[in-house]
């Protein structure tokens, strides 16, 4: 209600910071890709009033509604599987016509942030129970196997490491923490090394490319690695000040069109190719401050869900900015995730949108500064 609210705790930094992100996505993204200017600037409208009004709409009259925003997450998730768009193999997205495609993953995340934060604080006193641990595992893998059909990997992994983020500042305790990851490591070196090996029948196609891209490119442009070492030779020749966002008097690895699809997962190629080291810097700094602004809210909240849901959009930002900016230097395998509020995308700026007034309304309510 409104009269619960704080005003004078209205993240207005917090919004100034988007802003300025977004005006900086939108330049890049025009070097990129001009003909796509027209819908982003759309997406960054209809942005600024998600956020707005999400901002003022009660996260706990969210929470009440949580099983049914479950239940119609899953009911999509199932439905873009059946009667999506294909794209290059993949089926992620509706499409819209005119309107061009939306893609239900992105929402997921936040679907999914919510539900875990509405979870944990419902079972915070026997959080670290196997039984309760085992069912919020359930609960979430129907979501994310979905995804992962969809043949998206990269979103899969990155809601988990999310998830994870919730569970351990709701009170996973360290025991659980080791012993957890006593069996994922081995689990996933053994992935590693059976996509490795000379017929790996268990691992789907298109994660064996990227995998083998990864760990030797060399041998393995063709299927993977051809993005990443163009997208590197695109970010080092900018060198430290770059080569200037609309200038023609420089060969560019976007003017050859060697990084496709650049506007997107490889937005960060144009930054650094264009605006340099210290373009790539100021991106980089404006990501991490809306991190540690989300963190600070957290730390304010009034209850344990607007804690947890805050921390939930800053783990979002966090590993999906790292993940993005991992791919084009070629620090990760090659997966498709956006960069935050930089890349062309209604779908992703839309989640990052909802994430954002999320995180103010909890500021709203949270204790006085």
């Amino acid at each position: 209600m409104l009269k619960q609210y704080h005003w004078k705790n209205y993240s207005i930094k917090l919004l100034l910071t988007v802003m300025i992100l977004c005006s900086l996505g939108t330049m890049f993204i025009y070097a990129a890709k001009p003909e796509f200017i027209k819908k982003q600037l759309l997406g960054v409208i209809l942005c600024f009033i998600v956020i707005l009004t999400v901002s003022f709409i009660d996260y706990g009259m969210i929470l009440k509604f949580i099983w049914p925003l479950y239940g119609i997450n899953i009911v999509i998730l199932a439905a873009v599987k059946l009667f999506g768009k294909d794209v290059n193999g993949s089926t992620r997205w509706f499409d819209l016509g005119p309107f061009g495609t939306i893609q239900p993953s992105e929402f997921s995340k936040i679907i999914l942030i919510l539900f875990v934060a509405y979870f944990v604080e419902c079972h915070k006193d026997d959080l670290n129970e196997w039984k309760t641990l085992g069912k919020l595992a359930l609960f979430c893998a129907i979501p994310i196997g979905l995804i992962l059909i969809e043949t998206d990997l990269s979103t899969s992994i990155d809601i988990c490491l999310i998830i994870g983020a919730i569970i351990f500042i709701g009170g996973l305790s360290w025991k659980r923490i080791l012993t957890l990851l006593g069996v994922v490591i081995p689990l996933g070196t053994g992935f590693v090394l059976h996509a490795m090996s000379p017929n790996p029948i268990l691992i789907p196609n298109y994660m064996v490319n990227r995998i083998r891209s990864f760990m030797d490119p060399t041998q393995n442009q063709s299927s993977g690695a051809y993005q990443q070492l163009n997208s590197i030779m695109a970010i080092g020749s900018g060198q430290l000040k770059g080569k200037g966002l609309f200038s023609d008097s420089l060969a560019t690895v976007k003017d050859a069109k060697l990084v496709s699809e650049q506007q997107t997962d490889f937005i960060i190629s144009i930054v650094g190719e264009m605006t340099g080291f210290i373009g790539c810097m100021i991106v980089i700094a404006l990501l991490a401050l809306i991190v540690l602004q989300c963190i600070g809210i957290a730390k304010k909240a009034k209850d344990t869900s607007g804690m947890l849901i805050a921390t939930g959009v800053a783990s979002l930002f966090c590993f999906q900015s790292f993940m993005n900016i991992g791919v084009a230097t070629q620090i990760l395998p090659n997966t498709g995730l956006p960069l935050p509020f930089v890349s062309y995308g209604l779908s992703s700026l839309m989640g990052s949108a909802i994430g954002i007034g999320l995180v103010i309304n909890v500021g709203l309510q949270g204790r006085r500064y």
